[in-house]
């Protein structure tokens, strides 16, 4: 009876040591595991403009692409419907001017990849029912509205009744300005920003990001390029108001990126809080000098101030503007 009891505390004894050492190799390759899960998540990029069927590129391409580019995660951004209207510049700038399909295909392909595709809503701001049909995809999930790219004030009826769906369902709205373009009156913007602070607006394209100099003068250059004078309006509606983000996208966004290293190491510092990356690029390769988005984000790894900045701009201020939850 003796020798029974002392098996079981050998038993105990020997599981107990067993156990303890099970538990420390554990520790050990949860704390080596950690790092490594770690800076996996801390690489993850979301892209926050994106199109389906950019210049006909494939949904297949579309997914190699971004892959290819190092992102995780990307919204995409629809057109509104083909349209003859003053807005569509009579059907010149349907599909975004870059065969970019409307609303139903950026959903499909989200539902397809769920958790790493989002998708937006648009449509032609002054067409009959433009509200009810953005109002449709934004009760199926849709995370911003836009990308809104038509020959109309940003101070338009139109373009208020837009910024007053946003403000209801809490989402933000990307704009492309373009000088005589689309979304005309850049310099009018402040009165939207303050007429509706809740609303969260994205600027986007040529005007937005030439507008970052101070001494920039001719809005007719669209990619102007030497250095830069900190001061310009759109520096100055990122300084000032709390609403407003860029969209660090397309050639537009490198172009501000790349002309003066130093004056963007300086800007990613003061607006690291309100820079989006965002690819807009509509080649297949996704690497290389023919795809602007693979520059932009070897440029932002580059010239950011420090890696925090880096992974506001890459993830973090997307993820929370967007409400993504990842």
């Amino acid at each position: 009876m003796a020798k029974a009891k002392s098996n079981r505390r050998d038993f105990i004894k020997t599981s107990s040591l067993l156990g303890t050492g099970f538990l420390a190799m554990t520790s050990v390759k949860a704390d080596v595991l950690r790092p490594i899960f770690s800076s996996v998540a801390d690489e993850r990029i979301i892209d926050i403009h994106q199109h389906t069927n950019y210049i006909d590129r494939s949904d297949d391409a579309l997914l190699a692409h971004q892959k290819t580019m190092g992102v995780t995660h990307t919204i995409l951004l629809p057109s509104g419907h083909p349209m003859s209207r003053g807005t569509t510049h009579y059907g010149v700038s349907n599909g975004l001017q870059a065969k970019a399909t409307p609303n139903e295909a950026c959903y499909q392909l989200a539902q397809q990849h769920k958790g790493t595709y989002f998708f937006g809503a648009n449509e032609v701001v002054d067409a009959p029912g433009a509200t009810k049909e953005i109002e449709k995809y934004l009760k199926l999930g849709a995370c911003v509205i836009g990308e809104i790219k038509y020959n109309i004030d940003c101070d338009a009826p139109e373009m208020q009744a837009i910024y007053r769906l946003a403000q209801e369902y809490d989402v933000p709205v990307l704009m492309h300005f373009q000088y005589k373009m689309y979304t005309w009156g850049l310099d009018r913007l402040h009165n939207m920003l303050t007429r509706y602070k809740k609303v969260k607006f994205i600027g986007h394209a040529q005007t937005w990001w030439a507008n970052i100099d101070k001494n920039y003068s001719d809005q007719n250059v669209l990619y102007p390029n030497g250095k830069i004078t900190p001061g310009g309006l759109t520096d100055m509606l990122l300084t000032k108001y709390d609403n407003v983000y860029g969209d660090l996208s397309a050639g537009s966004g490198l172009n501000a990126l790349t002309r003066d290293e130093a004056f963007t190491t300086s800007f990613l510092r003061r607006h690291q809080d309100k820079l989006l990356y965002g690819s807009d690029c509509a080649d297949a390769v996704g690497t290389g000098s023919a795809c602007t988005g693979w520059q932009a984000i070897q440029a932002i790894k580059k010239l950011a101030p420090d890696k925090n900045a880096e992974r506001k701009i890459f993830f973090n201020n997307a993820n929370a503007l967007f409400r993504l939850k990842l």
